[in-house]
C-alpha cells in the first residue's frame, strides 16, 4: 500500500475504501494526495481518515460503507461537518446577481463557522479544496472557472484568516492558473525568464547575510523565499504597477531562536544595507489580526536593487505557515486543556475581524460586538448570503429582501420542501418566498405568541402597513381581534371600556383602531389583567378533584384562612372576576361572578355569599376547560394531544363525541400556568387541519 498509509488506522481506511472501490486506482491516488496535505499540516490519524473518505466518496459509493459503523462518531463527525461545507460550492459569486459581494463573501465565512463545531472539519475542506485545484487540470473549462471563483471568494480569504499560509498561497496561485490562464502564464515565463540572473543575486546575498549574523553571533538560517504569482499579480494590480518595477520580486527570510535575535538581525540587516522607511513593518511588536507575527523590512542591496527581508522565529514561522494547524494538539482528547471551545471562539475571532481594525477598537470589543447575538446565515434563490437573527422566520427573511416581498408573502420553501411561515430558519438553508400579485400581511404575523416575527424591521413593516388602512377598518378590525381572544379566554365579561382605561387610549374606539392597525399589541392591552393572573397561585385540584385546605392563594374579606375549594361548574382562573359562598362543611365554594349557579341562587341563600379575591403567591398551574370542535377525521385527537405534549400543557381529562355529521367534540381539562399560555395553546389548537372552533368553557 501507498507510503503514506503507513499508519495502522490509515492503512485500514485505505483497505476499506478499496474493497468499497473495487480496487479503483484513481480513487487511491486522491485519496494518498488528500493524506499527503493534511499530514503537512499535522493532521492527527482521525482528522486524516476523515479527509480520506472525503475525498473518495460521492453520496452513491457512501451507501455502500456504513461510516459511523466502520470508523466511529468522531470520524464521522468529521466527515458530515465537510459535508455540509461543500453544499455551499453551489452559492460562488455571481457579479451579474449579488450586488455588495464583500458582504455576501463575508456572510459565507461566517455561515461556514457557524456550520462547524470542531476546527479539524476546516483544515479538512481547506486541503479538500486544494486537492481538487490540483486535479483540475482535467476537467472541463467551467468547472475549473468555477471552482477558482469559490477558492477566491471562500477558501483562500477563510485560509488567510485562519493564517495557514502554506495552503493559502497554493490555493491563490491555482485559483489564478485556472481562473485568468493568459495572466498566469506571462507571470510565470517573465519569472522564469529572470530566474537564472534572480537566483544567482539572491545566492551570494545569502552568503553575505550569513556571515554577517555569525559575526555578529546570532545563529540563524537565511534562505531565499519563494514568491507566489497570485500575491505578485495582486500587488501589480493594486498598487498599478508594471512587473519591472516589483521590488520584492527578489525575497530572503531570516528565522533565528528569539524574539531579542529578531531585533538584533534587524539591526545587522539596516547596518549592512540602506532600508526604505515606508516599508517597514513591525508584526512581532503588532500581530496581524489573525495572529501573523514577523518582521518585515525592504532594503537597497547590491547593484541598487531592492530586497524584502522577513526575520522571525522558529516559533513564529510554523505558526505563520500553519496557523490554527499548528496550535491544536490532535493527538490529546477534545476536550483537553487546549479545549474544542477555545479554540472555536478563537477561530470565530479571527472570523469576524475585519481587515482594518483599527488600533482604538479592542479585541474584545470587535468579538462581543459581532459574535454575542447568535445568528443564521440563510441563501436567497440567487446566493446571496442573508443574515438573520437566530429564530428568524420566512416572514423576517422576506422583509429582509425586500418589503413588498414581505407584504406579498403567503408561503415559503426551505431547501425545496413548503414549510409553515413560521419556520425557524437554520444557517445553510436555502429559502425561497412564493408571494401573491395583490397580498397583504396578516394581523396574525403581529401577534407575539404565534411566533411569526422575530425582527424588529419586519414587525415595524407589517406596523406601517396596517397604519396606513382606513380608521373605520382598523377599529372593525380591532373589535374583532378583541372580541375573538376575549371569546377564546372565557373574558366574554371584560368590557373593552374596563381594557381601554388601562391603555394610554382615551377612546375606546381609539383603542380598537390602533389595535386593528397593529400600533398596539393585543397582548399588552390584557397585560394588566395578566398580571393579576400570574402574581397570583390559585388552588390546584387534585386528579381526584378532593377540596384542599386554602393557603394564601384566595384572600377572603372580614374572616381568617377559611377551607376553600374550586367550582367545578364554572372553575374560575385567576384574572377573572370571583365571589365565595358558604357551603354547609365544605367551607367556601370559589365561583365566577357570572356563573349561572350564582346568578339563579335563590334569594334566602343570597346572604352566603361574601367577597373574595385573589391572594398574593405567585402562579404554579391551574384547571381549565377546553372545548376542540372540528370534522372528525382519522388522527384529529393524536393531532391534538401532539400540540398539548409539544407546549407542555398537562392533560387531565379527554372527552370525546361525535354526530351524524361527522363533526367531533373533545372537552378537554388542561392544567396552565396563565392566561397567556392558555392563549398560546388554544391558537395553537385552532391551527391544527379541519379544527373550526376552540374555547375555553367557564359553565
Amino acid at each position: 500500500m501507498e507510503r503514506n498509509f503507513q499508519n495502522p488506522e490509515l492503512h485500514e481506511c485505505a483497505s476499506k475504501i478499496m474493497r468499497c472501490v473495487e480496487g479503483d486506482q484513481s480513487i487511491l491516488a486522491q485519496v494518498s494526495q488528500m493524506v499527503e496535505i493534511l499530514q503537512t499540516l499535522g493532521m492527527d490519524a482521525t482528522g486524516c481518515v476523515a479527509g480520506m473518505l472525503v475525498s473518495a466518496f460521492s453520496e452513491c459509493q457512501e451507501k455502500h460503507l456504513d461510516i459511523r459503523e466502520e470508523f466511529g462518531e468522531e470520524v464521522f463527525d468529521l466527515y458530515s461537518g465537510v459535508g455540509s461545507l461543500n453544499r455551499l460550492s453551489s452559492f460562488s459569486r455571481n457579479a451579474g446577481i449579488v450586488h455588495d459581494v464583500e458582504a455576501n463573501e463575508d456572510n459565507l465565512r461566517k455561515m461556514l463557522i457557524t456550520m462547524v463545531d470542531d476546527v479539524r472539519v476546516v483544515l479538512i475542506k481547506l486541503a479538500d479544496q486544494l486537492r481538487q485545484l490540483k486535479n483540475a487540470r482535467t476537467q472541463d473549462r467551467e468547472t475549473q472557472k468555477r471552482l477558482s471563483q469559490l477558492t477566491l471568494d471562500v477558501y483562500a480569504p477563510l485560509a488567510n484568516r485562519l493564517g495557514v499560509w502554506q495552503v493559502k498561497w497554493e490555493l491563490e496561485d491555482l485559483a489564478l492558473r485556472f481562473k485568468n490562464p493568459e495572466v498566469y502564464k506571462d507571470l510565470a515565463r517573465k519569472l522564469d525568464g529572470k530566474r537564472l540572473h534572480r537566483e544567482q543575486y539572491i545566492k551570494s546575498l545569502l552568503k553575505t547575510i550569513q556571515l554577517a549574523m555569525e559575526q555578529a553571533d546570532i545563529e540563524a538560517e537565511v534562505y531565499g523565499r519563494p514568491k507566489h504569482l497570485y500575491s505578485i499579480w495582486k500587488k501589480m494590480e493594486l498598487k498599478g504597477l508594471s512587473f519591472e518595477n516589483l521590488w520584492d520580486i527578489r525575497a530572503v527570510r531570516i528565522v533565528v531562536d528569539t524574539i531579542a535575535e529578531c531585533y538584533s538581525a534587524l539591526g545587522v540587516v539596516h547596518t549592512n544595507w540602506r532600508h526604505l522607511p515606508g516599508e517597514f513593518d513591525d508584526y512581532v511588536a503588532t500581530p496581524k489580526p489573525n495572529g501573523y507575527r514577523s518582521i518585515h523590512t525592504v532594503v537597497i542591496g547590491p547593484e541598487d536593487k531592492s530586497v524584502e527581508v522577513q526575520i522571525r522565529t522558529r516559533e513564529m514561522h510554523e505558526e505563520n505557515e500553519l496557523g490554527v494547524a499548528a496550535h491544536w494538539r490532535y493527538k490529546e482528547r477534545r476536550r483537553s486543556e487546549d479545549s474544542i471551545d477555545g479554540k472555536i471562539l478563537w477561530l470565530r475571532q479571527l472570523l469576524e475581524w475585519k481587515d482594518d481594525l483599527k488600533d482604538s477598537q479592542s479585541i474584545a470589543d470587535a468579538f462581543r460586538q459581532n459574535v454575542d447575538n447568535r445568528r443564521v446565515y440563510v441563501f436567497t434563490p440567487k446566493g446571496t448570503v442573508m443574515d438573520l437573527p437566530e429564530g428568524a422566520t420566512p416572514i423576517d427573511f422576506a422583509y429582509a429582501v425586500h418589503s413588498e416581498v414581505g407584504h406579498r408573502t403567503r408561503g415559503a420553501r426551505v431547501n425545496g420542501k413548503m414549510v409553515p411561515l413560521g419556520y425557524q430558519l437554520k444557517t445553510g438553508e436555502q429559502v425561497h418566498i412564493q408571494t401573491m400579485k395583490n397580498g397583504s400581511p396578516s394581523r396574525d404575523w403581529l401577534r407575539p405568541e404565534l411566533e411569526y416575527v422575530k425582527t424588529h424591521r419586519a414587525r415595524a413593516r407589517i406596523q406601517q402597513w396596517f397604519k396606513h388602512q382606513d380608521y373605520h377598518h382598523n377599529m372593525t378590525e380591532g373589535r374583532s381581534m378583541l372580541e375573538k381572544e376575549l371569546g377564546r379566554l372565557g373574558l366574554d365579561d371584560l368590557s373593552y371600556e374596563r381594557i381601554a382605561e388601562k391603555t394610554p387610549f382615551g377612546k375606546t374606539d381609539d383603542m380598537l383602531a390602533a389595535l386593528g392597525a397593529g400600533d398596539y399589541k393585543l397582548s399588552r392591552a390584557l397585560l394588566p389583567f395578566r398580571r393579576e393572573l400570574e402574581h397570583h397561585r390559585p388552588l390546584q385540584e387534585t386528579k381526584r378533584e378532593k377540596p384542599k385546605k386554602a393557603t394564601s392563594s384566595f384572600k377572603v374579606n372580614g374572616v381568617g384562612n377559611l377551607m376553600t375549594t374550586m367550582a367545578k361548574c364554572c372553575q374560575p382562573m385567576p384574572g377573572d372576576l370571583i365571589v365565595g359562598y358558604i357551603t354547609t362543611g365544605r367551607g367556601v365554594t370559589i365561583h365566577n361572578q357570572d356563573c349561572r349557579n350564582i346568578l339563579d341562587l335563590d334569594s334566602d341563600l343570597q346572604n352566603r355569599l361574601i367577597d373574595v379575591e385573589w391572594g398574593s403567591e405567585g402562579v404554579s398551574s391551574y384547571p381549565v376547560e377546553v372545548r376542540v370542535v372540528a370534522y372528525n377525521r382519522s388522527g384529529i385527537l393524536h393531532d391534538i394531544t401532539q400540540v398539548l405534549k409539544d407546549a407542555k400543557v398537562d392533560v387531565l381529562k379527554v372527552n370525546m363525541s361525535s354526530d351524524e355529521e361527522n363533526n367531533v367534540w373533545v372537552q378537554l381539562r388542561l392544567e396552565v400556568s396563565g392566561l397567556k399560555k392558555l392563549s398560546k395553546t388554544l391558537m395553537q389548537l385552532s391551527r391544527i387541519q379541519n379544527v373550526q372552533d376552540v374555547k375555553r368553557i367557564t359553565n
